[in-house]
């Protein structure tokens, strides 16, 4: 099964080197709250470079001295890039900490606060990304795509590393679901979680080909604008269509699971025909016990900025572009609306373990 989908405004001109340094991949995780300042949980700002969350997390949790699954985080970050993110670790009583002596390679203790509730995964408002890419050309039709984007937005889709290296986490779903038995419970959740987004990407697809992907349609169901509100169009005026011009509300598609669709006429006929189209993953998320949900389909960037070098001497442009996504959005699904890229990890990551 091919991981590529449809592109909103065609495939870029332009072509650019992402990831060439680790410096190149900025991601700013942002939380709804502050630590409050006290509380059982020791909430920990960190800088990372290089180093995997999970790495992270238990490399906390020896620390500390305490389980593995007493250590939280928000959201699992890129490993090769220089992040910022929480953690957070369960640790009961006043004891008061220092930090100074976190020695975890790649790890920089930013700040410190107790707070009173766990940080639970996905608790959080979004990421802020500063992006550099490298070698980039045709820098007029990159400029006239960037504002094409910030004003349109790009397909919501679950992005590439969702899936797996070749798309292997899809090749491992249909196995789940032909009945090989996956007894790591964190496994099982990343092949279903593949599934589901591969069936949503299916039908965020469709809605391109098709040329509705922009335009409510009568049966859709739509999502209030910051927040997962959602209500059925029984029709289509101008004053709906005003408002999804303004980004006021959306056009959703399933989260595949147990659980009719909530579409009507149209859009319940495309998405019912890519679930007829992937009969076996639908019916194994619904008997591994995922319910029916609802996703927007455009994704929407906010806080857009953009910086082009150009050196003259060695004919080379740098793009430097940065912009806020919320929770569970993709920096590489608007990335590849705007430059088609080479991701330069692997061959970077082969120079350094040279070095050692």
């Amino acid at each position: 099964m091919t991981t590529e989908f449809a592109y909103l405004y065609g495939k870029p001109k332009s072509s650019g080197l992402l990831r060439s340094q680790m410096s190149d991949f900025k991601v700013f995780e942002q939380l709804p709250f502050s630590p409050c300042g006290e509380g059982e949980h020791l909430y920990i700002y960190i800088r990372k470079t290089g180093a995997n969350t999970v790495f992270v997390a238990r490399e906390l949790a020896k620390y500390f001295q305490v389980k593995e699954q007493l250590v939280s985080y928000a959201g699992l970050k890129d490993r090769f890039a220089v992040t910022e993110q929480w953690f957070a670790v369960h640790l009961p009583g006043k004891q008061t900490y220092d930090l100074s002596d976190v020695n975890i390679e790649g790890v920089e203790v930013l700040s410190f606060q107790r707070h009173n509730k766990k940080l639970r995964t996905g608790a959080l408002s979004g990421n802020r990304f500063e992006l550099t890419l490298r070698k980039v050309t045709e820098l007029n039709a990159l400029a006239k795509r960037w504002q094409e984007i910030t004003q349109g937005g790009v397909p919501n889709y679950f992005g590439e590393q969702r899936f797996g290296i070749d798309g292997g986490n899809i090749a491992r779903a249909e196995a789940l679901f032909a009945g090989t038995k996956v007894k790591d419970k964190k496994k099982r959740g990343i092949y279903l979680s593949a599934a589901r987004s591969y069936l949503f990407n299916q039908i965020v697809e469709q809605r391109i080909k098709q040329n509705n992907f922009n335009q409510p349609l009568v049966g859709d169901v739509m999502m209030l604008a910051g927040s997962q509100s959602v209500f059925k169009l029984a029709e289509v005026d101008e004053e709906i269509n005003q408002r999804f011009r303004e980004h006021d509300i959306d056009i959703t598609a399933p989260m595949w699971g147990a659980g009719e669709l909530l579409t009507l006429a149209e859009p319940k006929e495309l998405e019912q025909n890519v679930a007829d189209q992937n009969m076996s993953f639908c019916q194994g998320l619904a008997k591994f016990g995922l319910k029916q949900e609802r996703r927007r389909i455009r994704l929407v960037i906010s806080d857009a900025d953009i910086d082009l070098v150009v050196d003259d001497q060695e004919q080379d442009s740098t793009v430097k572009v940065s912009f806020f996504l919320p929770a569970g959005c993709y920096a590489t699904t608007v990335l590849r609306e705007l430059v088609n890229y080479q991701d330069m990890t692997q061959r970077v990551q082969a120079k350094e373990a040279e070095k050692h």
